[in-house]
């Protein structure tokens, strides 16, 4: 029945053993332990705090990139516009450019035209004043009393001469 009844010595040294554990636990054990949970409180409270602030800095980067990426699309399509706008400038000059090449081709070939035609009817002109100075001439060398000798005498320097 010792067991269950104890003695009063031993509750005695029990209960002396026990707050003298208390006491040097209080005073060195516990301070450390608590001074350990407090900074470690503390540093779980400031990555919380610097977690937050890499998240602010997060939202914040991401709408700069947005902004950026907005604005070079902007700068994007201005750039195309332009681009087109100078094709299109370029592409009227050069029509303008081959249309007037095209006038000054067509107005050279017809001056050309113009001036080979009055070559050839000046040509035909001294062709024909020729022919007619050497018919003549034949003429006056022969006596021609009939029309029908005359006529012969026509048609024969006609077979004879030349013409280009």
């Amino acid at each position: 029945m010792e067991l269950i009844t104890p003695s009063l010595g031993l509750l005695f040294w029990s209960a002396i053993i026990f707050a003298t554990l208390l006491f040097i636990l209080t005073k060195f054990a516990w301070k450390p332990i608590v001074g350990a949970l407090e900074e470690r409180e503390k540093f779980i409270s400031d990555a919380l705090d610097q977690a937050n602030k890499a998240k602010e800095e997060m939202s914040k980067l991401k709408s700069d990139n947005e902004a950026l990426l907005l604005q070079a699309r902007q700068e994007r399509d201005k750039i195309l516009k332009d681009a087109q706008t100078v094709a299109a400038a370029t592409m009227a000059e050069a029509k303008e450019k081959a249309q007037s090449e095209s006038d000054k081709m067509v107005a050279n070939a017809r001056l050309q035209i113009i001036n080979e035609k009055n070559a050839a009817i000046l040509e035909l002109k001294n062709l024909v004043a020729t022919t007619s100075l050497e018919i003549a001439e034949q003429i006056m060398k022969k006596d021609l009393s009939s029309e029908s000798s005359q006529k012969d005498l026509i048609d024969a320097y006609l077979k004879e001469s030349k013409f280009n």
